[in-house]
């Protein structure tokens, strides 16, 4: 990186930071702090949740996915323009005719307090995680790469973003999000044109799309019913709108940022906004690493893109059997050079001559990862405990070694924007969570506005740290994208689940609930560490199981009507 590079990523930083915290000076009472003052409009509120969901591994997982894998992930994210219409007729009015500040609140009423405890620690559990690993996927790979101290990394993002959480709460999250999707769209569209741009002259973007077509990276949707395929039409359309019912319906995260809207109305638009945008821009991240993937038919790449484990075999014994193979693929990159410039020019040759190319391409496709097999087999060799899936590395790799000096530096902002504005969502929440639906129910006495939003603070600071501390600890999965949504599908349908029975059977009673939630959660968890099936199929599987459990439970232990609470109650 040139100092041009740094000037711009620290500047961008910096401002971020200093707006959020110059914009949410003096939010003294816990309207403000918590609902952002209700002042947010449709477009804020938006590009808050999209923010909110879109962090750093987002920006790092889904290229490398897609350089891998192709298009097919994109499935993940059908079934959540269906979520986004539910949650605005069904969840948005509850909420705002309740006047809650989060979503556990309402169950209380429903039920009891030992059910909104219990929902509002399973959040608390699964989001203190996730943002861990918000903080640890930016870090952990710009240490690799740039040779940072991993430690020191995660301090440095974990404090910047807790800084203006702290000082402004809900508005500081929304305002500062406006500002850094701003960053992430103008970086990665400048990234796609000079991915083109970089491309031989003779290929076209509609070329390039042909050569990835060939290469089975356009295979976007599979309608197979598969359970070894994570990523089907039927997993995306049915275990995807459930994850975002569970997310965007029930995690404080995403409750916050829509019930800081000016109204309802506001409120289901920015929903709504984020609901049809967000297939659209999933499917541009996944456009920009297969872009990358065709850049490198016509440039040679490393045989695994994480430095870490390419240091760790070049400075072993098994140097020479690696350098062997980096030679090999170098060969066969040169091989898939010549083809694809025949593939894109096959106009020029019959059918016969085109479906050859293709052929060749695919055979060439399968050497090169057969010998990437072979290399990881060599790192794992040389160190058992260096990461040899290099997914996350890939976007990064092309930035760092072919951007011109000043957008590495944007790119980079790219990527650590991304993780602020998820983390601070994620700390926000946690805070709210914790003040109102824990300290508020059991402390003693009453309080004043001023008392709960320093309580706010404090407790925004020591989330920052335990996310801190989470992300110094974490290891890293197969693909971060996953890890993130896998941890929520484990929790996220039996949450779902107990807010379907508030909703939809009132006979339900809070007895039946908690246990079944409970039993949902240990069967959960205990499914997952089986791999019995794809983890977006728990979402179904927890919500069906619990409202199940809870039916069958209430015909055997009647209750009383559950009381009503007020909201003063709170």
């Amino acid at each position: 990186m040139q100092q041009i590079d740094w000037i711009i990523l620290a500047g961008t930083l910096i401002f971020i930071v200093t707006y959020g915290v110059y914009k949410t000076r003096g939010s003294q009472n816990v309207q403000d702090y918590i609902r952002g003052g209700n002042e947010a409009r449709w477009w804020t509120v938006g590009l808050s949740v999209m923010a909110t969901q879109a962090s750093a591994i987002t920006f790092l997982s889904t290229p490398g996915q897609a350089f891998h894998d192709g298009m097919g992930f994109v499935q993940f994210y059908f079934g959540l323009p269906i979520a986004m219409i539910i949650i605005c007729m069904v969840f948005i009015p509850i909420y705002y005719r309740l006047e809650v500040y989060t979503a556990y609140e309402y169950l209380e009423s429903r039920f009891d307090r030992k059910t909104r405890t219990l929902t509002a620690f399973l959040f608390l559990i699964q989001r203190g995680l996730a943002a861990g690993i918000t903080i640890f996927a930016p870090a952990i790979v710009l240490s690799a790469v740039l040779g940072w101290d991993l430690t020191t990394l995660n301090i440095i993002i974990g404090l910047l973003v807790t800084i203006y959480t702290v000082s402004g709460g809900t508005k500081a999250v929304n305002v500062t999000q406006k500002q850094q999707m701003g960053v992430i769209f103008f970086g990665m569209v400048v990234a796609l044109v000079l991915i083109i741009q970089y491309l031989p002259q003779e290929i076209t973007f509609t070329k390039a799309l042909e050569i990835a077509g060939a290469s089975g990276k356009l295979d976007i949707i599979d309608f197979s019913f598969d359970l070894e395929n994570r990523y089907t039409f039927w997993s995306g359309i049915i275990g995807g709108t459930f994850l975002a019912l569970s997310y965007f319906g029930t995690d404080q995260s995403q409750v916050q940022r829509y019930l800081s809207g000016k109204s309802v109305r506001e409120s289901q638009l920015g929903l709504i906004f984020n609901g049809f945008l967000k297939v659209p821009m999933q499917f541009f991240i996944l456009l920009v690493g297969v872009m990358v993937f065709v850049f490198y038919q016509f440039n040679h790449s490393p045989l695994n893109f994480n430095p870490a484990a390419t240091n760790a075999v070049t400075q072993s014994v098994y140097a020479p059997d690696y350098q062997k193979l980096q030679q090999e693929l170098e060969g066969i990159q040169d091989q898939k050079q010549e083809i694809s410039i025949k593939y894109a020019n096959a106009g020029k040759f019959s059918e016969g001559d085109r479906e050859t190319f293709k052929a060749e391409m695919l055979q060439l496709n399968e050497a090169e990862i057969e010998t990437r097999e072979k290399a990881t087999q060599i790192i794992s060799s040389a160190n058992s405990n260096v990461e040899t899936n290099d997914q996350d590395y890939v976007f990064i790799h092309f930035i760092l070694n072919n951007l011109p000096r000043g957008l590495i530096g944007l790119l980079l902002a790219v990527i650590l924007s991304a993780a602020m504005s998820s983390t601070a969502s994620e700390l926000n929440a946690l805070a709210s969570t914790t003040v109102i639906d824990l300290y508020k129910r059991n402390v003693k006495g009453e309080r004043t506005d001023s008392h709960y939003v320093k309580a706010s603070k404090w407790f925004t600071l020591a989330w920052g740290l335990i996310a801190i501390a989470v992300a110094s600890i974490a290891d890293l999965f197969d693909n971060l994208i996953e890890v993130v949504n896998i941890i929520g599908s484990i929790f996220y349908g039996n949450v779902l689940g107990i807010f379907l029975l508030a909703f939809f059977i009132k006979f339900v009673k809070s007895n039946a609930v908690f246990i079944a939630a409970v039993i949902t959660q240990v069967v959960i968890i205990r499914l997952y560490f089986q791999d019995i099936m794809p983890y977006l199929w728990l979402n179904l599987v927890g919500c069906f199981l619990v409202i199940v459990i809870a039916v069958i439970l209430q015909l055997f232990l009647p209750q009383k009507p559950a009381t009503l609470i007020t909201k003063d109650e709170n």
